[in-house]
């Protein structure tokens, strides 16, 4: 009869195995990158629907820029560009906007004459 020997592992290497299962299981950064990449797709993407919809309104490059400070330049230019050629091609007129932007809050308000 033979006699089967059950597998004997010594600390150190039971140590190593339990520091290797540490090191494969460490935390993934590729999941930030990927949260990161989306949201600047994100931002680019309003960006160049920005530009697409300045042009579409008939407002100059330079007009766009000045009111979406916050919106990439090079992205809005693209959603513009983009806009501007489409226009063209399918010989479409500029759209003006009825709405004017609203003023700011204390803007336009009478002050009051009377002193507390």
């Amino acid at each position: 009869m033979t006699h089967i020997r059950e597998p004997h592992f010594s600390s150190i290497t039971m140590l190593a195995l339990l520091a290797l299962c540490a090191l494969l299981s460490a935390c993934d950064k590729g999941d930030t990158n990927k949260d990161a990449d989306r949201d600047l797709s994100i931002r680019e993407g309003n960006a160049r629907a920005t530009g697409g919809a300045c042009r579409h309104a008939g407002r100059a490059l330079e007009d766009c820029y000045i009111l979406n400070p916050e919106s990439d330049r090079a992205s809005v230019f693209a959603g513009w560009k983009e806009m501007n050629d489409y226009m063209r091609e399918n010989k479409m007129e500029e759209v003006k906007p009825l709405l004017e932007k609203p003023k700011p809050a204390g803007e336009g308000k009478e002050k009051s004459s009377i002193r507390r």
